[in-house]
This record gives structure tokens, sequence and C-alpha cells, in this order.
């Protein structure tokens, strides 16, 4: 089956609190902690890219792992803010690592990308495709966003988390998953101009906002809220589990609310969840493993605990699985 091997993270070293955007935008400290969770977040700086924070959580998880870079035979990175529109960010990460000239490939899920990810680099080493995967997850927000809308620029932070899973013997692996999409509501998280339908040649026929991510919040919350407790039982029902038997539970860190609705659903105690939203933010694809990396390292993540992680977002989305480390 399959073994994680190895974890990294990296955080940008600006911190952007409440209160520092209280300067920029009409909110405040209590506005964002009551509705997010979130009392500050990480902002990438001007010379760095997305390439280069999954680059920096990738060395960490080699480090972990004891692997070189030429070692790696598959590299697959979620995420929706890659360094350009073309070309992909993976190969970029490749060549930065000094990786060969190995497959390298991005999957963009919008928050989910990290889910879909793992799940895609899975399949591919489970079936002898590849001896091994690096996976990333790994965005930068801050270029996207329009910082004069409250209800979007108070939420996101940059980031970018990486994990390496690797052929092994042992019958750790998947226990179950569940992925799903709906598109009829993809409007609901959207960047509206870039793409092929308004490719933003003629920016007078557009206006300011449209050139930036836009999400209809109050309807995504009632998706998740709805949908990602409903997943999360299923989840324990088709590993024929107890709530109970699960050591760790990492939800993508979109909304401490989120979170809590969860944890009562499921009638758990917070304690069994990773929680850094407060810290970092929602940092999109790399939510989820910056979460996982810093709970292994911390010693809470051991090995043989069985841990669930569900990814949500733009799609609308959703991936969600249980691990035995």
């Amino acid at each position: 089956m399959i073994k994680i091997v190895g974890t990294g993270s990296y955080l940008p070293e600006k911190i952007m609190s409440n209160f520092d955007l209280e300067k920029l935008v009409e909110t405040s400290d209590e506005w964002i902690s009551k509705r997010t969770g979130i009392k500050e977040r990480r902002i990438a700086s001007e010379n760095e890219s997305t390439s280069d924070l999954a680059f920096y959580a990738a060395r960490q998880a080699l480090q972990m792992a004891n692997l070189l870079p030429e070692n790696i035979e598959l590299i697959i990175v979620g995420t929706s803010t890659a360094d350009y529109p073309i070309p992909a960010c993976a190969p970029i990460v490749q060549a930065k690592l000094g990786c060969g000239k190995i497959p390298a490939f991005d999957i963009n899920s919008v928050c989910t990308s990290f889910s879909y990810s793992f799940l895609t680099a899975y399949s591919m080493v489970a079936n002898g495709l590849y001896d091994n995967c690096l996976i990333i997850g790994a965005d930068i927000y801050s270029r996207i966003l329009n910082w004069k809308d409250r209800n979007t620029c108070v939420i996101f932070g940059d980031g970018a988390g990486a994990m390496i899973i690797k052929k092994d013997n042992s019958k750790k692996g998947i226990l179950s998953y569940q992925f799903g999409a709906d598109g009829n509501d993809a409007e609901l998280i959207k960047i509206p101009v870039g793409g092929s339908k308004y490719p933003g040649h003629d920016l007078t026929d557009y206006l300011y906002g449209d050139l930036f991510f836009q999400m209809e919040g109050k309807k995504v919350y009632e998706f998740t809220i709805n949908v990602i407790p409903e997943i999360a039982e299923n989840l324990v029902k088709k590993a024929n589990m107890k709530p109970t038997d699960v050591d760790w539970i990492v939800l993508h860190q979109a909304n401490l609310r989120i979170i809590d609705t969860v944890a009562k659903r499921l009638e758990l105690p917070l304690e069994k969840f990773i929680v850094n939203i407060e810290r970092v933010g929602n940092t999109s694809s790399g939510s989820i493993p910056i979460a996982i990396d810093e709970a292994v390292r911390s010693n809470k993540i051991k090995s043989g605990d069985k841990v669930m992680f569900i990814g949500f977002g733009g799609g609308l989305s959703w991936g969600g699985l249980i691990v035995e480390w």
C-alpha cells in the first residue's frame, strides 16, 4: 500500500493582523474574529511566487523523508494561483528543486486542489505507475484579492504545504474517500475576467472587481454547512469505523464555525481537530498540508493514526479521505 514518508510547509514572513486590515478596509478585529476565527494571516513578499512557496515546503518534506530531489518520480501541485496562466507551476518547482525530467503537473480545484492531488497521486503510485510522488498545495491569494472587498480580503493568507507518499509493503493507506463537484454553483466562487470566456483584452469592458477573486460568501457557507458534515459521517461509515476511531481531523481551514459544526455533528471534541486558522487564515490549496505538517512536527499525528482530511471550495467541489498514517 502507500506510506506518507515526509511532510513540509512554508509560511511567508510578513504577518498581517486584523488590526492591519482595519487600516485598509472598513472592518474590525471583532467582526473578522467572530465570523471566521481568523486573527492574522501571512502575506508573500513581492519577490516570492507560488513556485517559491511550493519549493520551500517541498524541501522540508524531502528532508523528513530522507530523499534527494533526484529520487522523486512524480510531482503534482495543487494550486489556483500558479506563477503564470501558462505554464503549470509543477514543472517550475521541478526545476527549482533539481529533480530529473519527471512528470510534473498541476491540479486546480481551488481550495479542494490538495485533496484531488493526493487522490490522484495515491492512485498512480498504488497502481505501480510510480514508486513515489511529491504532492504540494500552494497558493498566493493576496495577489488575486480585491483589497477593497472586506468580505473576501480578510479571509485569505498565503502559504504552501507538501507531502511525499511512497509505495510500501504495509497495509497503510486510504481507508475511505468521497469526492464530488456541483458545477451548477460554479459561479459562486470565481475570477470573472482572464479566462477564455472573458479574456480581458480590453479592460474598459469590465468592472474593477471583475479582475479579482469573487465569492458569494453566504451561499458558499450554506453549502459547506450542509455538505461537509455529511461527508465526514460518510467517510467514517465507509471505513467501517466509529467517529471515535478517528484520531485526528483536518478540515480545510476556511472558517472556524464550519469546524465547530462538523465537531458537533460527529459528537467529537474540538481537541481532535487540527486547527491553525487563527494564525494563518484560509491558505486555499496549502490549508490541509500546512496543518498536517504542523501536527506531524508537534508529534500529534503519529504512525498508525487514522487521519481524516476534507477539502472543499470552488467548483463547487469537495474531497475527503481517511488515511492510516
